[in-house]
């Protein structure tokens, strides 16, 4: 995040108005919080938005790409070292905000690439595997569903319930079950 003011960190160049600002905010479920800060978008951000949680200075970050509207999106580690709420918030969002841009997500967790249309493994920088989680899953030897079996057996089970499902849009599980699987780090 950079010094100066939440609206700056949102809109460093004005290119949008404080009524769209507020909404990728509330799309970001920042508006109660931001709201709630003095000045509200004229507040000061510290440096590296030390003023702010890490939960809260990722969902700025989002925010700010839920601005812009993006058709490609790169996010590295997007919930590394955030709590399971603003976890949920996160998937949440990229999941049906970002449903018609393209995605990179660089992640080690497995849960965050497993719904994901395509995914590259890399070991020790070079690429071993890149498909469909499905085609992955179904290779009992290939290093991604090594990777998924050593989450633990009921972490597991549920990415397979995942991936299997014949239809992703009538799918049982909410972003927070997926979430809150155990091993699923």
């Amino acid at each position: 995040m950079f010094v100066g003011t939440v609206r700056y960190n949102l809109d460093p160049f004005s290119s949008y108005t404080d009524s769209e600002v507020w909404k990728v905010l509330e799309l970001a479920s920042l508006k109660p919080f931001i709201s709630a800060l003095p000045n509200q978008l004229s507040y000061e951000v510290a440096e590296n938005g030390s003023n702010f949680s890490v939960g809260q200075r990722q969902l700025i970050c989002m925010a700010r790409a839920l601005l812009r509207k993006p058709r490609i999106l790169l996010m590295d580690e997007a919930t590394a070292s955030v709590d399971m709420e603003t976890d949920k918030i996160i998937q949440t969002t990229i999941r049906t905000a970002f449903a018609d841009a393209t995605l990179l997500v660089i992640a080690h967790r497995i849960n965050t690439i497993i719904d994901m249309d395509r995914v590259m493994v890399l070991d020790d920088g070079k690429l071993v595997e890149f498909d469909s989680p499905k085609n992955l899953l179904s290779k009992e030897d290939g290093v991604f569903a090594k990777m998924v079996e050593a989450t633990g057996s009921s972490s597991a089970a549920f990415l397979h319930k995942m991936v299997f499902s014949a239809d992703a849009e009538s799918r049982p599980w909410t972003t927070a079950e997926l979430s809150l699987q155990p091993g699923s780090d």
